[in-house]
């Protein structure tokens, strides 16, 4: 047996969120992302003796509408705490947290992999603030600190140690990113720092019930780089077993050049950070009427929108899942289905010639020109044998996706229209088959899949124009 299938791994995933709010959690300062250093800031900020924070009434909101997505329990009596741990960029000295009671409480997330379907249950979801930024490569023999982002308001969302493997950790990061940008809290951008993730990670052998001493890897900033993190640790943690070594519980770092992770102190328990309750902050107290409003508020979940692609639109599982892969996709799916029925269509465009033009300009279907009116309008077109879709996807697609015109004015300028009169593309038709006298001798040989390319050269002929289900036809007829 290879050593490593005696061992399985259990992985605990701490995912920081960074709440799309205008101002910080306890004061008035801007939050907007890539202002000059230490500009968003003031006298709360900065931790001024005398001064008094307030709470941000629209991040407890957010952390309640993520409660509600991800099915937790919701805490009505709340308060915040102080973590007392040294950050060098809070100048307060301690990080404002949440500690015995969460907002949230359990809850779980379903995820898919190769082996199936998987809820990854959650342990608590909790608001705290955000630390600042220590810059260390500025100068040789110095740091600099920025403290735009120093309380950001953020949520926590601790899973139980019930994943077993990167590619569960994957598949979570990815739908978890997903739902903080259905429901509008988080931009999910994990490159600035808006989705961040510390993964805990330990092995035991199978069977065991006693969980390992565990490793956390801290501030990955794209799901590939958790992926890589859990791979690497995992392999190493077997190695020390099976050498005879220890596991030394211990906080990581990992270095992307090189896929590894390496140790940057010893891991402290929670009991280090001496927790108590923050005596600044009154506790605030919700209503069961305050979270059903929140509840009622909610737009349907991915998967539950899925579901009603299926239902509604007579969708495949494979094309609804597409489309709710973000919500402007599935809105502008939505909003071309209310004018126009054919709804296959309008997913293979969707996810096909529309979206390969958006990920060419490196761009999202939030920000894409093309009305939903005119995408109806062109498949239309197309259902009334006017253009072809071949004709539509790389003439008139380019165009639309910057200009507004009717597609079938376009296709008439750009003398597209598709051309039916049965006497032209009998004049094509009998001109290839007579220049292919051995393609017409295999295809009556038996080789039938050559009418592809009998229907090709008369395409080229007519500069795309012939429609290709009557030039079929005709082509079909000849060749008996």
């Amino acid at each position: 047996m290879n050593a490593a299938d005696k061992y399985e791994a259990v992985i605990g995933l701490e995912v920081h969120a960074q709440l799309q709010t205008q101002s910080k959690l306890f004061c008035g300062d801007s939050i907007a992302f890539g202002a000059e250093p230490n500009t968003h800031i003031s006298a709360i900020t900065l931790g001024h003796p005398g001064t008094l924070p307030k709470t941000n009434k629209l991040a407890v909101v957010y952390a309640i509408k993520m409660g509600l997505a991800c099915h937790c329990e919701i805490e009505l009596h709340n308060y915040f705490a102080r973590k007392n741990y040294f950050y060098p960029d809070l100048p307060k000295g301690y990080q404002i947290s949440q500690h015995t009671t969460p907002i949230c409480k359990n809850g779980f997330v379903t995820i898919t992999t190769s082996s199936g379907t998987k809820d990854i249950l959650l342990n608590r979801i909790h608001l705290e603030e955000d630390a600042g930024k220590s810059i260390h490569d500025i100068y040789e023999d110095a740091t600099c600190v920025d403290l735009n982002r120093a309380g950001t308001p953020l949520i926590e969302i601790v899973t139980e140690p019930c994943l077993q493997s990167c590619e569960e950790a994957y598949q979570y990061l990815t739908e978890l990113r997903k739902l903080v940008r259905w429901i509008e809290i988080c931009d999910g951008n994990m490159e600035e720092g808006s989705l961040r993730c510390d993964a805990n990670i330990s092995i035991r052998l199978k069977g065991e019930k006693k969980l390992g001493t565990r490793v956390e890897v801290k501030n990955l900033n794209s799901i590939r780089n958790v992926k890589k993190a859990i791979d690497f640790e995992i392999e190493r943690m077997i190695q020390v077993v099976e050498s005879g070594g220890t596991i030394i519980q211990q906080t990581k770092s990992f270095d992307a050049a090189t896929d590894t992770t390496f140790a940057i102190r010893d891991k402290e328990e929670a009991n280090d950070y001496r927790y108590f309750a923050d005596p600044d902050l009154a506790p605030f107290h919700l209503t069961e009427s305050f979270i059903q409003q929140i509840q009622a508020s909610l737009p349907a979940l991915p998967q539950q929108l899925a579901k009603e692609l299926q239902e509604k639109y007579l969708l495949s599982e494979y094309d609804a899942k597409q489309l709710c892969d973000d919500k402007s996709t599935a809105n502008y799916f939505l909003a071309t289905a209310s004018l126009n029925k054919n709804y296959k269509a309008i997913v293979n465009w969707i996810t096909g010639p529309v979206r390969q033009y958006l990920n060419d300009e490196g761009t999202q279907f939030e920000n894409i020109f093309l009305q939903p009116a005119t995408l109806s309008a062109l498949i239309q077109i197309i259902d009334d044998g006017k253009v072809n879709f071949s004709v539509a996807a790389t003439k008139l697609l380019p165009v639309l996706m910057k200009e507004t015109i009717e597609p079938l004015v376009l296709a008439e300028t750009l003398n597209l229209i598709q051309v039916s009169n049965t006497n032209d593309l009998t004049v094509w038709v009998d001109e290839v088959i007579n220049n292919m006298p051995d393609k017409v001798s295999e295809y009556k040989k038996g080789k039938k899949g050559l009418i592809g390319l009998f229907v090709g050269e008369v395409k080229k002929r007519s500069k795309g124009k012939a429609d290709p289900k009557l030039v079929t036809a005709l082509l079909e007829e000849k060749l008996k």
